[in-house]
């Protein structure tokens, strides 16, 4: 009896205080660019909910932002672990991360 109350605790302890998650390994976000500028890497994509997502492109990224405006709908991919929240800056684009034109 005592095995099955301590298998009961064990149990209530593990849901009670579940692991941690780590961050997606990829993401990606659809929207259309309301701002960009090609020239210092950065645009800002708003999703089809209202939010608006910010996107520095670093020198070696291999990304050509000079190939997309304002009012493109594209998908941007972050093809590693980020955070989720990115309200207080701009999320860098690396090398292997991703931005298409997309028609959703």
């Amino acid at each position: 009896m005592r095995t099955v109350f301590a298998l009961l605790g064990v149990v209530a302890v593990a849901v009670a205080f579940p692991a941690h998650r780590a961050p997606a390994e990829e993401r990606t976000v659809a929207g259309t660019i309301v701002r960009i500028d090609a020239a210092a890497g950065t645009f800002t994509v708003k999703d089809a909910a209202g939010a608006a997502w910010s996107y520095r492109a670093e020198a070696d990224a291999g990304i050509d932002l000079g190939a997309f405006r304002e009012g493109d709908r594209v998908a941007v991919t972050i093809r590693r672990a980020t955070p989720l929240n990115m309200n207080t800056a701009a999320d860098l684009l690396r090398k292997g991360d991703g931005v298409v034109k997309s028609g959703y």
